[in-house]
């Protein structure tokens, strides 16, 4: 279609690929091709497609209830956010649809929780570089990247960014009016770049000598992505507030901020609010989401899983060591790095019928649904290894 007759918005460079349903790991387009699903609507899919236990929850909640405001008591809501207090750090929880939403109510949460606490100066966030934190004019301007924020000036005040990685200069950026460190356990869209264990404990370190809070961006890391329920586990360092949502709804548009109770001490009745957040039908599906992957023993194959897949494309690393310079990740959130400009290895995984996403510094995302099997996996790495060969023997012609 012309782009002069599309209805919709031309904010979205779109695969010429149209999809018409999926099963687990597979999507089928409208000519009845079969792909191998490694992007997982972008870590979303966390129990693949048309998961029967979330598709009968969410069918069995359609013909019940669909909508009717936190004007009232959402027994689902209640539900579901006790499993998640009872399952991390938190003591508190509030639902939105997104994780924008989520990381909004967040950095309101940490300007709220100073300005109770008789400290309104304190109001500034620190980010980091290679963050993203989502599409608002405030997760934009905390995110930092100029590509996002070009042509949506003036920048929102209060985020303070310094380099990723640099210890001193995130010391330096901390003053009176400091209110919160945030930061992604693991850098998704930023390159797969991961925040080392010392690092996050450090932070946490950091956060309590100076009274301000440590806000974790887990939307794309969180519920069991990394082979944890929440990345930060790994670490042992606990946040004071997080914000999840993708893989929490399985692909039901849901997100979360979960906080302490003292984090969350100044949200009252009336400082935060949401139309559609917590509804009935996004309370239902979380609730199947967390029925699986807080199943005894899910967590554990994950981890399997995660490692197989691992193991293949560092073998895929040494056999083509003039095609992918690293392989980087945790769990099944992993980032293959080629030589070549990652859209060239997209388009030739795609030819394999194979999906992949791009992230910065020129990575290939894999972001299987929690589910994959280890045949699965290993034909994802088959297929893999054959756009690899294709890549180079179509580069290796060129350059003859």
């Amino acid at each position: 279609m012309h782009q002069a007759d599309d209805p919709l918005f031309s904010t979205f460079a779109r695969a010429n690929l149209s999809v018409e349903r999926g099963e687990g790991v597979w999507l089928i387009d409208t000519e009845g091709r079969r792909y191998l699903d490694l992007t997982g609507g972008i870590a979303v899919n966390s129990l693949g497609h048309a998961h029967p236990h979330l598709a009968q929850a969410l069918a069995n909640q359609a013909g019940k209830l669909w909508h009717v405001s936190n004007l009232f008591e959402i027994p689902d809501q209640r539900r579901l956010g006790q499993r998640l207090v009872d399952a991390t750090f938190a003591d508190k929880a509030f639902f939105t649809n997104s994780g924008a939403e989520a990381l909004e109510c967040a950095i309101k949460t940490a300007r709220r929780y100073h300005y109770v606490s008789g400290q309104p100066e304190r109001f500034r966030v620190v980010t980091f570089t290679g963050a993203f934190h989502g599409r608002t004019l405030a997760t934009i301007a905390a995110g930092g990247q100029a590509k996002y924020l070009e042509g949506f000036g003036p920048k929102v005040e209060g985020f303070d960014q310094v380099p990723f990685g640099d210890h001193d200069a995130l010391r330096a950026a901390i003053t009176p009016e400091t209110a919160a460190v945030l930061v992604e356990p693991i850098q998704g869209e930023g390159g797969i770049r991961a925040v080392p264990d010392v690092c996050l404990k450090g932070l946490r370190e950091l956060c309590d000598r100076e009274g301000i809070l440590l806000i974790y961006d887990e939307v794309q890391t969180g519920v069991g992505r990394t082979g944890t329920f929440f990345a930060y586990e790994r670490s042992g360092a606990a946040p004071d507030v997080l914000a999840s949502a993708k893989g929490i709804g399985g692909g039901f548009p849901m997100g979360v901020c979960l906080a302490t109770a003292e984090a969350a001490k100044g949200m009252t009745p009336g400082t935060h609010g949401t139309t559609f957040g917590g509804n009935p039908l996004a309370m239902a599906v979380g609730n199947a989401v967390l029925d699986v992957v807080l199943a005894e023993g899910f967590l554990e194959e994950v981890r399997r899983t995660a490692s197989l897949f691992r193991q293949g494309l560092a073998s895929l690393q040494d056999r083509y060591p003039d095609m992918v310079e690293a392989v980087r990740g945790e769990g099944l959130l992993i980032g293959l790095k080629p030589t070549v400009p990652n859209g060239e290895l997209i388009t030739a995984l795609r030819e394999e019928s194979v999906l992949a996403a791009p992230a910065g510094d020129n990575v290939v995302r894999f972001l299987p649904p929690l589910t994959i099997t280890a045949d699965e996996v290993r034909e994802g790495v088959s297929r893999i290894d054959d756009a690899l060969a294709a890549l180079r023997a179509k580069r290796q012609g060129a350059a003859a």
